[in-house]
């Protein structure tokens, strides 16, 4: 499966694309009378950073279709299973802002799965962290980190909530595991080292979040 060379980016464009977004997303959400347009658009800027990601994508070919589609299911259905039987992550349910849902679970988490799970490999890919393991570990702590930021903009966005709102140490020890398995898949699928772009993603949702959290316990 080639991909043609018209339909693909230059790094460059690509972070500009996730650069400008977020920071006119994060204005949307910080001012209150854009507020309720912006929280329609997330899973429409859920969808932008996909297609920015792939074209993005150094030798777009069958592995890293299957990779997506890897991410994404195993996303949905663990979501499914932490939701409907609270095996996993803990007793949550989400809202109406991530989209269209089956079976309760919004489809665009597993496209933000993949976008995270991706996005923190290439950047472990990058680091200069030689061996597998180093790289699966610090790779799942990131993922962990970002979603300390995450949960409480998550809630106050109505993403998803929890039980008594309390977020349960549970989520976060389940979501190392899942991400340190997922990044331990990415290593075994041998991309061909990528570029800046899905770094640039993982730091950017990192100052995304970080801010919107802070002005919140402001």
């Amino acid at each position: 499966m080639e991909r043609p060379k018209d339909l693909s980016i230059t790094p460059r464009t690509a972070i500009i694309i996730i650069v400008l977004f977020h920071f006119v997303g994060l204005v949307g959400l910080l001012v209150p009378a854009s507020l309720p347009l912006f929280l329609q658009l997330v899973p429409w800027h859920l969808l932008l950073m996909l297609l920015v990601i792939v074209l993005a994508h150094k030798n777009f070919d069958g592995k890293f279709v299957g990779f997506i589609a890897l991410v994404f299911v195993s996303g949905i259905i663990l979501e499914w299973i932490g939701v409907h039987k609270k095996w996993v992550f803990g007793d949550y349910a989400y809202g109406e802002v991530l989209g269209f849902k089956i079976f309760d679970i919004p489809l665009t988490i597993g496209i933000n799965w993949f976008l995270l799970i991706y996005a923190a490999g290439v950047t472990m890919q990058r680091s200069r962290l030689m061996s597998i393991i180093p790289r699966v570990i610090v790779g799942a702590l990131l993922l962990v980190l970002l979603d300390l930021l995450i949960e409480p903009v998550a809630i106050q966005f109505n993403y998803w909530h929890w039980t008594d709102n309390i977020i349960p140490f549970k989520n976060y020890y389940c979501w190392f595991l899942v991400s340190a398995a997922m990044l331990f898949v990415f290593e075994k699928f041998g991309f061909k080292k990528q570029s800046i772009a899905a770094p640039v993603l993982l730091a950017t949702e990192f100052v995304f979040f970080g801010v919107l959290c802070l002005v919140g316990l402001l």
